[in-house]
């Protein structure tokens, strides 16, 4: 047993668990937290908003973002060569979509963020104001969260298939 396939199946798992809760994080966004919010009046969203951003940037989410993203790189990495390379055009995949995913998430997601926690406290924005900010704001967040949620669970299903295919790569060749 070489290096890179004592390694292909702990670094593919790790990847793929890693992508999952990230989706995960989306899709509870797109199926729960958005809905909700979106129920709320413009005071409450708002503010609700604001510190689910201020909460949201801590180290175990980090961890979990970005590391998604390494450890998928990883595993293609060490599927580069012997019995899980057949898995290896699925983790490119899954890359390339989780890529995608990260581009929408810095190009639009998180400058709306930005911009909502430049409009102050609400408090202290007028309600007409407030209205405005929310509208800048909810339509756009939720449809690019909704592509968000769409492109990171494409990317966990594609790491769960490469699973399946190099794990069943690598027990053909120990027959």
């Amino acid at each position: 047993m070489t290096y890179n396939h004592a390694l292909q199946t702990p670094v593919l798992i790790a990847a793929t668990v890693a992508t999952g809760l990230s989706a995960g994080l989306f899709y509870g966004y797109a199926c729960s937290v958005m809905p909700g919010l979106g129920r709320a009046d413009d005071r409450t969203f708002v503010d609700a908003m604001q510190r689910i951003n201020v909460a949201i940037l801590n180290g175990w989410f980090a961890l979990i973002f970005g590391g998604a993203l390494l450890l998928s790189v990883l595993a293609a990495v060490v599927h580069l060569r012997g019995a899980g390379r057949s898995a290896l055009p699925l983790i490119v995949a899954a890359v390339t979509l989780y890529l995608v995913m990260l581009v929408i998430t810095f190009r639009v997601n998180v400058p709306l963020n930005d911009a909502l926690a430049d409009a102050g406290h609400p408090d202290r924005i007028a309600d007409l104001d407030l209205t405005a900010v929310r509208e800048r704001f909810e339509e756009r967040w939720v449809r690019w969260n909704v592509v968000r949620a769409i492109t990171s669970t494409a990317a966990f299903g594609l790491l769960v298939w490469a699973l399946v295919v190099s794990v069943r790569g690598g027990t053909r060749g120990a027959g």
